[in-house]
């Protein structure tokens, strides 16, 4: 073992690699491009996030609109109607009367979206329905004293 050439291989230099190495960058550039175009779809396909329009103050209730159906989860806790929406809008307020005495409502973000609290000095109760109105969804809530 005099030296490193390659005569006939049998020294510890290894074999010169002929081969190209444009495989694994053509592999690389493909799972690239598969990871964007699913990105696109994922994107494309993902519905719109539910919106608060406005709400409403009716005779006994509240009425309030969004784009599209949001998940809600609704409980009445001590006499107070509590409803979480998940869903983006501005927070707001307001009063309402029920038999004559004053209702306070209030919907304020919180961490699982748009949280809607009644509450009144006396016990509530509170049934709400909702329902597609116009491309539009729609949720009535119904007071009511025990």
């Amino acid at each position: 073992m005099h030296g490193s050439e390659g005569k006939d291989e049998r020294h510890s230099t290894p074999p010169v690699d002929n081969r190209s190495k444009l495989f694994p960058r053509v592999i690389g550039s493909l799972a690239i491009v598969g990871l964007m175009i699913g990105l696109m779809i994922g994107r494309l396909t993902t519905p719109d996030p539910s919106v608060l329009e406005q709400v409403e103050v009716t005779d006994g209730g509240l009425v309030v609109w969004f784009n599209n159906e949001p998940k809600l989860h609704g409980e009445i806790i001590d006499g107070t109607v509590a409803l979480l929406f998940q869903a983006e809008g501005r927070p707001q307020k307001g009063q309402l009367r029920l038999n004559g005495k004053d209702v306070n409502w209030r919907m304020r973000k919180s961490d699982g979206g748009l949280l809607l609290t009644v509450l009144a000095a006396r016990p509530l109760r509170g049934d709400w329905v909702g329902n597609e109105v116009d491309d539009r969804w729609r949720l009535e809530i119904r007071l009511s004293e025990p």
